[in-house]
């Protein structure tokens, strides 16, 4: 059997919506009639020509444009690398400028994802570095050991923070590499953003530690989302909308899915939840 079509058959429906933008908007839809807001995000990552990257650019602000002519709960997520990080900052910067201020004028909300280690400089000059403010957000990785100091320098900032386990892997000598470290990691740095954030998200599939944001919050009352990717715990996730909170799934579309699966399956954990969650029917 062709790994590549098994793994289409595995991921297609599950975590990817389909190709085009009304596929994610569409899904997001139907994900905002249960409750749930969406987090769209167009497949790609680490793009070098810059062609390819005007193309991805285009297909932000066109996916801002009918976020806003439909309606939807919906937020976008972006990656520095798709948008010219790899060619250079200033290309970088130019056109996450052009993306947050139409998304600012249209009222959509911008998460700019982290990526590997060696751009997380990068990525948080990016962020820091935009013109204006409010509508935007960043994700930090639990699995990186520099992200205490990052989260404490953000949000003091004033930041938006997502907190994600992450899944990239690195080099132990700037990462945590057991699944128990990580977890403790993203614990430390939750009860860091309860103390001093007002508004973050917890992205995790982990029910431990959502059961344990949600006692946090008794005490904190903070506004917080509670994310998870596509295919993985929808059910769950609407379950927590039902009960009032925030929720939000995060839903990649485009055709270039295959090493975002790959990233997605080597996870730790992910691939026993996916199968799980072929029994469930929890597409969107």
């Amino acid at each position: 059997m062709d790994i590549g079509n098994a793994i289409e058959k595995l991921v297609a429906g599950r975590w990817i919506v389909g190709a085009g933008i009304k596929d994610a908007v569409g899904a997001s839809a139907r994900l905002n009639a249960q409750g749930v807001s969406a987090m769209i995000n167009y497949l790609g990552e680490n793009l070098s020509d810059i062609d390819d990257v005007e193309s991805t650019v285009r297909v932000y602000l066109n996916l801002i444009n009918e976020i806003h002519k439909r309606g939807v709960d919906a937020s976008i997520a972006i990656k520095a690398t798709q948008i010219g990080l790899t060619i250079g900052i200033g290309c970088a910067k130019r056109n996450y400028a052009k993306i947050v201020g139409l998304a600012r004028r249209k009222g959509v909300f911008i998460w700019l994802d982290m990526e590997r280690h060696r751009d997380v400089d990068s990525v948080i000059r990016l962020y820091t570095g935009a013109p204006g403010k409010g509508m935007v957000g960043i994700c930090i990785q639990a699995r990186l050991k520099r992200s205490e100091g990052d989260i404490k320098r953000l949000v003091k900032a004033g930041a938006v923070v997502r907190l994600v386990k992450g899944a990239y892997k690195e080099d132990s000598r700037v990462s945590y590499t057991s699944r128990a470290a990580v977890t403790q990691n993203y614990l430390k740095l939750m009860n860091y953003l309860f103390r001093h954030s007002k508004e973050f998200m917890i992205a995790t599939h982990d029910t431990g530690l959502i059961r344990e944001a949600l006692l946090l919050n008794r005490s904190y009352r903070r506004d917080v989302t509670y994310a998870m990717l596509n295919g993985i715990r929808n059910k769950y996730a609407v379950g927590l909308a039902k009960r009032g909170n925030k929720t939000a799934i995060y839903l990649p579309f485009g055709e270039r899915w295959l090493d975002y699966a790959f990233r997605r399956l080597r996870e730790e954990g992910h691939l026993s939840l996916l199968i799980k969650s072929l029994f469930e029917g929890q597409g969107v």
